[in-house]
């Protein structure tokens, strides 16, 4: 059993940056695939990043390529989650997820259901 506890939300402007966090208990988390999604009101869960057991590969959607950087530390077990120049459509409730440990997932693989513990989510609101 994996649990994810995300932080790091909030409110800023169109332009500024926020920094999420997901620290992970267990004692596996260096062989699971890290994601993370979001979802705006109304809409479905997007993929937003996947990064692998390593940090050595990640994969980006397309609308945070560039804006977004994800990197996870094994020691620590967290995952970190930087935003820059945040627009008024990344507002959502950002989820980070983990696949099971053990499974390679690739980092492109954005199929919320191949990803099996998930955090409560956190808050990200960009103002215009």
């Amino acid at each position: 059993q994996v649990q994810l506890v995300e932080s790091g939300g909030g409110l800023v402007q169109a332009g500024g940056s926020l920094r999420l966090s997901c620290a992970a208990s267990g004692r596996t988390f260096s062989r699971c695939t890290m994601g993370w999604f979001r979802q705006a009101p109304g809409k479905e869960r997007e993929f937003v990043v996947g990064i692998s057991w390593s940090g050595g590969r990640t994969y980006y959607a397309d609308s945070v390529k560039g804006r977004f950087t994800i990197s996870r530390d094994n020691a620590k077990s967290t995952v970190t989650l930087q935003m820059n120049s945040l627009k008024p459509e990344d507002t959502a409730v950002y989820y980070c997820a983990s696949g099971p440990s053990g499974l390679y997932i690739p980092p492109e693989d954005s199929d919320p259901e191949k990803y099996v513990y998930w955090g409560q989510g956190t808050q990200v609101t960009v103002s215009s």
